[in-house]
């Protein structure tokens, strides 16, 4: 075990959400280019349909009963800690949501939870997926 993954339950909620921004938005990138080689600019455009405040909300939303009281109990301390300001295009209890779910995949992260950190992202995709197509 890694020095990271022995401390990973000493890092505070913001550091996780300073990581787990990172590890999310690098799922998203790399699922989007394996969907479709496409330009930069339309590859963007399509990324910030999935990591703003409100899309990463909803995406705890899809896999919350599929986490452990663990993996809950992160989600809230990164949810209920206290942030210096929200930003003004999204409502706060999106924004804290979301500080509470990048939490989570940087705790994950952190722990060398590959395995789970891609199951969890797997359960978002495949409910986005079925959405669109009954949209």
């Amino acid at each position: 075990m890694t020095e990271l993954q022995n401390n990973a339950d000493s890092y505070s909620p913001l550091t996780l959400a300073f990581l787990g921004d990172c590890v999310y938005e690098l799922l998203v990138r790399e699922y989007l280019v394996e969907k479709a080689n496409r330009p930069a600019g339309e590859l963007h455009t399509e990324k910030v349909n999935y990591v703003s405040a409100k899309a990463q909300a909803e995406a705890f939303k899809i896999i919350e009963p599929y986490l452990t009281e663990k993996e809950i109990a992160v989600f809230k301390r990164g949810r209920n800690a206290h942030t210096s300001h929200t930003p003004k295009n999204m409502t706060s209890a999106d924004y804290h949501s979301a500080t509470g779910f990048e939490s989570l995949f940087g705790y994950l992260h952190l722990l060398g939870a590959e395995d789970r950190k891609h199951e969890l992202f797997d359960i978002i995709m495949k409910a986005g997926e079925t959405n669109e197509k009954q949209s």
